[in-house]
């Protein structure tokens, strides 16, 4: 498993997350942040849309912030779940759809990655890829 999260670890995801892009054939965004939601690195693929570049990072920021995956948060901030809104908070960064990851190390949150470029089922894929490297 990879301890730090410094530039060249994070390269070293975003090459992993890119070869499962390329395999699903889409073009993507993918972020890598520190433990204090602090961007070390964003990647964006040919192609990709623009939109993604912000959606990539926060959904990232929302892992890192909250602890847990995006994709945890979106049957609780459904219209009459608990959480409903909750993606209003925090100036709009809060993503509330699957694509961010925490990457845990000992226990602990160091950072995270998200991804945003295709559907919710691809983005997951792609970040799981990079999830998976780091924990290799």
């Amino acid at each position: 498993m990879m301890s730090t999260l410094d530039l060249n670890t994070a390269k070293t995801l975003i090459e992993a997350a890119e070869r499962e892009a390329q395999n699903l054939g889409v073009s993507m965004v993918i972020s890598i942040l520190d433990e204090g939601g602090n961007l070390i690195a964003t990647h964006r693929m040919d192609d990709a849309w623009l939109a993604s570049i912000d959606i990539a990072q926060n959904k990232a920021w929302t892992s890192v912030a909250l602890k847990m995956p995006t994709s945890n948060l979106a049957d609780a901030t459904a219209p009459q779940g608990e959480l409903y809104g909750l993606n209003t908070t925090n100036q709009g960064k809060i993503v509330v759809f699957g694509g961010g990851i925490p990457l845990i190390n000992d226990g602990k949150v160091i950072g995270a990655i998200g991804v945003s470029g295709s559907t919710v089922d691809h983005d997951v894929k792609v970040a799981e890829a990079a999830v998976k490297k780091f924990e290799s």
